[in-house]
């Protein structure tokens, strides 16, 4: 199949103001991303390459390694651009007042929130996933149908399996598919971990061009690892996002290189995984969308 017929719907973007003053750096752990510091990307830089890559609709996630918790650029740019973009803010899930910014920000128009567990300044697993300091926000999400990106690694799934046990109806896209390791090939033994948290039914994958890349290490190929977590999730669990701009290159060749690997899928599959997936999850980016 053409890899042009392969409408997607990206999850996972980042935009960087060049207004310093207005949006001051404040990166969890300290310590600012190189990516954004290379190739920062603004609100207006996402819109064009959106259009250069074919993609109608985008996810904003917080960059919680240039603003930490401090989202008011993703709030401004979705404000500004409701008819393509949706926000994902980042809270500190441990603070006293999480509810209350949970709160704020989707008053802002901000549509689920993101927790950062891990990241390439902020190495390992942080250890205060499943804290019961964090259970109310968990708590928040689960009564409000809010979704949670979780930013994490393998090492923290036991903690999220507790979460989720104590708060079975949150829905939980995990980035980057929580990093497995995926260089053993099928029959992927050292990810069935993450295989085995399918048995919790708000558990999401979101597969992102470091997924794809990482699934082209060692004895594994993307199609062995799509069929994997196809076979443990189904499509209507997974979704595709670019991580543009942190991934490198420009979102029409990530865009491409999704297109041609989700390509080989059957078009059920196809649809879920490009888009319909994003839309169950922010169901409002869709609404007056063309078919």
């Amino acid at each position: 199949m053409h890899e042009a017929a392969v409408i997607l719907f990206d999850t996972h973007t980042h935009v960087i103001s060049p207004d310093a003053a207005t949006y001051p750096t404040g990166p969890i752990g300290g310590k600012q991303s190189e990516w954004s510091r290379e190739r920062p990307v603004d609100a207006g830089g996402l819109l064009r390459a959106m259009d250069a890559a074919g993609i109608e609709r985008a996810v904003v996630v917080q960059a919680s390694t240039v603003y930490g918790h401090d989202n008011r650029y993703v709030a401004d740019t979705v404000k500004a651009h409701r008819d393509r973009l949706v926000g994902v803010y980042s809270i500190d899930a441990m603070a006293p007042d999480a509810v209350q910014r949970i709160d704020q920000w989707q008053a802002e128009g901000l549509h689920g929130f993101r927790l950062f567990t891990t990241g390439s300044t902020m190495p390992g697993q942080a250890s205060w996933l499943g804290h019961p300091d964090s259970y109310p926000a968990w708590a928040h999400a689960e009564a409000l149908g809010i979704p949670v990106c979780l930013q994490m690694t393998m090492e923290g799934l036991p903690m999220l399996r507790d979460l989720l046990t104590r708060y079975p109806k949150v829905r939980v896209l995990l980035d980057h598919c929580a990093r497995p390791d995926l260089s053993g090939g099928k029959p992927y033994t050292a990810a069935q971990p993450l295989f085995d948290m399918a048995a919790f039914p708000g558990v999401y994958l979101k597969l992102t061009n470091r997924t794809l890349e990482a699934a082209t290490q060692g004895s594994s190929a993307p199609g062995d690892f799509l069929a994997a977590i196809l076979g443990a999730f189904g499509p209507g669990r997974i979704a595709w996002g670019s991580n543009f701009p942190a991934a490198a290159g420009t979102l029409a060749n990530l865009a491409a290189q999704a297109r041609a690997v989700l390509g080989d899928l059957p078009p059920d599959a196809q649809d879920a995984i490009g888009h319909g997936t994003a839309a169950q999850l922010y169901p409002f980016a869709t609404a007056g969308a063309a078919a």
